[in-house]
């Protein structure tokens, strides 16, 4: 499959080291994609959520879609590293903290084969936010594709057939991702693959509020102005990788 044609992704985001801080750092990332994905028109639509304070992720599972997405995104996959002060730092001293990123494809369903015999669904309260009838109805979906391990969830969307069809997705995406790489296994070693093990020495890029600077290790480039590319001017980072831009 031409990767340029995927206009659908599944984007992942991990707290990785650090506690509090490397939870609102994920949500901070989120809050990244989210704004760029504003400015270029895509869509975004959260799936599963796990919360870790007012603006901070444990996990956070959302689907993104937009022209050419996946060629776009797909090298924000792995470990995002922050080194800044953080607000419940009475010592004014640096932390460093990271969280993971994954970008999978989404396919269709005619790209992976798979057996009823190989899932069990289970349904609960989906929970959190949604009203009353999103807590008394058992919306939220759980998907385990018992030959790999890989367990997916979805809850965000209000009946139990859309959280399927979305958990679904998800799983696909996933299972595309071995086949892709001819890897094998549970979801820990497609996660492995794209974001090691979440250390901090295993990083892509690094984030240092202090200087003002993002540099991406992979590529040796560095940018200035944190707050401006949070804010979803993520255009230098497409240009650096030569993935075309908002054009804004």
């Amino acid at each position: 499959m031409e990767t340029q044609n995927i206009n659908k992704i599944i984007l992942e985001l991990r707290a990785g080291t650090g506690g509090d801080e490397a939870s609102l750092f994920a949500g901070d990332l989120a809050q990244m994609y989210k704004n760029y994905a504003q400015k270029r028109g895509w869509g975004f639509t959260v799936l599963d959520a796990s919360e870790s304070g007012a603006k901070g992720y444990r996990t956070l599972v959302v689907e993104m879609k937009g022209s050419g997405i996946y060629e776009s995104l797909k090298q924000e996959s792995g470990v995002h590293r922050v080194q800044r002060v953080p607000s419940t730092e009475r010592q004014g001293r640096i932390h460093t903290s990271t969280a993971s990123v994954a970008v999978l494809p989404i396919v269709e369903a005619k790209e992976v084969q798979l057996k009823d015999s190989d899932i069990e669904v289970t349904f609960s309260r989906a929970g959190g936010p949604g009203g009353q009838n999103v807590n008394k109805v058992e919306s939220a979906v759980r998907i385990t594709h018992k030959p790999t391990g890989i367990v997916v969830s979805c809850r965000e969307e209000r009946t139990q057939h859309a959280n399927r069809e979305k958990a679904m997705e998800v799983l696909r995406a996933k299972l595309f991702t071995i086949q892709r790489e001819q890897a094998v296994g549970s979801i820990d070693q497609i996660r492995r693959d794209q974001v090691g093990s979440a250390e901090r020495s295993e990083k892509i890029r690094t984030y240092n509020f202090p200087d003002d600077r993002i540099t991406d290790h992979r590529i040796g480039k560095k940018w200035g102005n944190i707050e401006r590319i949070f804010n979803g001017d993520m255009d230098p980072i497409m240009k650096a990788f030569g993935h075309p831009t908002s054009g804004k």
